[in-house]
């Protein structure tokens, strides 16, 4: 089993109380780790919209350079399933600029899809793989709001058995540097659904980051999510995806000052959402349009931006057309699945030949399976109607 418990049971590396190891065999998060007393390094955030807390005990800027330092650190020690340094990357030819990145045997090593593809709602199943099965050497720190408003790291806090945790996790089987795991609420075990409060503990995420580099990725069930537990991806990468550089042409405004956009000359369809005069509105309104699509049965991906200012989200029928038979088998051979990183313009090949015949019209070819073309236009009306509505009952 490959997964990011990635075989917990062999590690015996020590970060924080150990207490309860000898009841459960292994160091992972399950609440009888837990009940024995947990301690987690700890990062606290302030809601301000007015940058760092003049209170604060940690400089602002600092928060990216130490969740980079401490994925280093796991990266030191092994934890992952390749080393991410080592694989080959390039920025193809063409109007787009699409950067694709070899990782010979990615689709071997990851975790299998578990759940249909054909549903963007599903119930949270234990018996399948979710992040509290993680070993806790897998943990970078909790990310939580601070009750006394201030910005703050402690190397080790304890977990109180009322608390709500939202954790950062590194993926062991990453795609890019410092690929980490947002999970909200990880002992809650919610489904991989959207809410508003884990949509805006992300913007939070992004703000704390407070770089351009940083990109904070979702995607739901049906859009090739592999883990139905909630939660969302983000790495350091210090160039703009094709998505972030494509033009976009506004189709509504919100009361609050949210601006809906949609994307242009871009070869998946979606929208852009900015502006607001604070993170609630925008995530009240992205998470809105969430809401409706997954009602909806109609998969999607995310790509939050620009330090949570823009946020993306792509609509997607690829894995209905591959239910259908009507996707070509040498597409299908790729293994090349359409989330929300290679819907924004980076793509992992997973086998050499696919790596070095890569070019801007394949890849184009590729999206013209991936995007919702033909239903858009009704989508889209539906989806800005659907938004104005609830604005004026909020």
């Amino acid at each position: 089993m490959t997964s990011n418990d990635a075989n917990g049971e062999r590690r015996g590396v020590n970060e924080g109380n150990s207490k309860g190891r000898e009841e459960c065999g292994r160091d992972c998060l399950v609440e009888c780790f837990l009940l024995h007393g947990a301690h987690l390094p700890l990062y606290t955030f302030s809601r301000s919209q007015e940058g760092p807390n003049l209170l604060s005990k940690e400089p602002h800027e600092s928060f990216l350079n130490r969740l980079l330092q401490r994925w280093e650190e796991k990266n030191d020690r092994g934890l992952f399933h390749h080393d991410i340094a080592a694989c080959e990357t390039k920025i193809l030819p063409g109007d787009y600029g699409f950067i694709v990145r070899l990782i010979e045997g990615r689709d071997i090593k990851k975790r299998p899809t578990e759940y249909r593809m054909n549903k963007v709602l599903q119930p949270f199943d234990e018996k399948k793989f979710n992040f509290t099965k993680i070993a806790q050497t897998e943990v970078i720190c909790r990310f939580e709001e601070s009750d006394k408003n201030i910005t703050n790291y402690v190397d080790a806090a304890p977990i109180l058995a009322h608390d709500s945790v939202n954790i950062i996790a590194i993926n062991v089987s990453p795609i890019g540097y410092g690929h980490i795991l947002l999970i909200p609420r990880i002992f809650e075990r919610l489904p991989q659904r959207m809410d508003r409060d884990s949509l805006l503990l992300s913007l939070h995420l992004a703000r704390e980051a407070a770089s351009p580099n940083f990109k904070i990725g979702y995607n739901s069930l049906g859009a090739f999510a592999t883990i139905n537990h909630l939660h969302f991806q983000a790495f350091h990468l210090p160039m703009l995806l094709s998505a972030e550089k494509a033009s976009t042409e506004c189709i509504a405004t919100l009361r609050g000052g949210v601006k809906i956009l949609r994307l242009l000359n871009y070869p998946v369809k979606g929208f852009v959402y900015e502006g607001g005069t604070n993170l609630q509105d925008l995530a009240y309104t992205v998470c809105n349009t969430c809401t409706f699509l997954e009602v909806n049965n109609q998969p999607y991906n995310m790509l939050i931006s620009d330090s949570g200012k823009r946020i993306f989200v792509f609509l997607q029928c690829y894995a209905e057309r591959q239910a259908l038979g009507k996707v070509s088998q040498e597409i299908l051979d790729t293994q090349v699945n359409p989330a929300a990183w290679e819907i924004s313009g980076y793509l992992v090949m997973k086998r050499r030949k696919d790596y070095e015949e890569a070019s801007e019209q394949n890849i184009c070819g590729f999206f013209a399976e991936v995007s919702l073309s033909d239903k858009f236009e009704e989508l889209q009306e539906s989806v800005v109607q659907a938004l104005k509505d609830e604005w004026m009952c909020h």
